[in-house]
């Protein structure tokens, strides 16, 4: 085979993706497909893990220096075909650690990070609904006791 053939799939059996479906800020859902080929040399092995101040934690949204349930990533990259590594932070204990973890941990973690997202964004609504409720009483009383002028406007 030359450089300007191309190959498809079938000339390597061999080859095997695996699929990531990713959910955008807009609620739009993409697929991200990695291709691992076994044809060719083994890909770059991961990293090892950097130290961590305790055991490597099953479910990266725990702290494990103070078990607080708000660790978030600072930064996470590709460290080969199945895992990430993750920088994390502690904003309870200021806690922070990078380490290496595989893609089902990274997806457990990936999973608890939308869990809270959702949180947030009906706490937002909620503050944002009482605020209107707020202003808008506010805006009755001033409208009832003649406190609001044509000039107001």
């Amino acid at each position: 085979m030359n450089g300007s053939e191309g190959f498809s799939m079938s000339q390597h059996p061999e080859q095997h993706n695996h699929v990531r479906r990713v959910v955008l800020p807009s609620g739009k859902t993409i697929e991200v497909v990695y291709f691992e080929d076994q044809m060719t040399a083994e890909p770059t092995a991961p990293r090892a893990p950097m130290p961590l101040p305790a055991e490597q934690p099953t479910d990266l949204h725990v702290c494990g220096a103070c078990t607080s349930e708000l660790v978030y990533p600072v930064e996470w990259d590709e460290a080969g075909t199945t895992h990430w590594e993750v920088t994390l932070r502690c904003p309870n204990c200021e806690w922070a650690g990078t380490g290496v973890y595989q893609q089902d941990t990274v997806e457990r973690f990936d999973e608890e990070l939308d869990r809270g997202t959702e949180c947030l964004v009906r706490d937002l609504k909620r503050l944002m609904t009482a605020n209107m409720e707020e202003e808008i009483e506010r805006f009755t009383d001033a409208l009832r006791d003649d406190h609001i002028l044509p000039e107001d406007f």
